[in-house]
């Protein structure tokens, strides 16, 4: 299995073994663009690996702080009460940066930026930009990548031309 994110087109592909597609995602990433500087909010680009996966057996809309699951279910009432949150729910698949100074290690390292392909709140749109420099899904969907996938996939991001490092 192996996963391919197009920034431009706000998508997620999973491909199998013989590079057949598998399933297709709309997905959120950054509202900042692409970009790998630490600090910049920006989805980083290149070639990465699912290092970590978190929230197995979880409900849909399971809360997460700190990559630890907090007990609550996300709703729209949760929402209004912590307006400042960026939530973070249902599964995280964790990403490490396979290219050393581009994004891994220093200051373009995609593991210590906390960079994640993560559940959102349902009314969030999908296939536009949004995101904090994280890969949003919707709830179900990254419930559904998280078990068609092992920790060791490949991930390869790839956005625009115009934005820089």
């Amino acid at each position: 299995m192996k996963i391919e994110i197009s920034i431009a087109e706000q998508t997620l592909d999973l491909f199998d073994e013989t590079d057949r597609l598998v399933k297709r995602y709309k997905v959120s990433t950054a509202s900042n663009g692409a970009g790998e500087q630490s600090g910049s909010f920006r989805t980083p680009r290149g070639e990465h690996v699912v290092r970590v996966k978190i929230g197995a057996g979880l409900p849909l809309g399971s809360v997460f702080v700190g990559r630890r699951p907090t007990g609550e279910i996300w709703t729209p009432e949760l929402g209004a009460q912590f307006p400042e949150r960026d939530w973070i729910l249902t599964r995280i698949l964790w990403l490490s940066g396979k290219e050393p100074g581009f994004n891994r290690l220093g200051n373009v390292d995609t593991m210590h930026r906390y960079i994640y392909i993560h559940g959102t709140p349902d009314d969030q749109p999908m296939g536009v930009p949004g995101s904090h420099g994280c890969i949003r899904m919707s709830n179900a969907d990254v419930a559904d990548l998280f078990d068609r996938i092992p920790a060791g996939t490949p991930v390869w991001i790839h956005g625009d031309t115009e934005t820089v490092i």
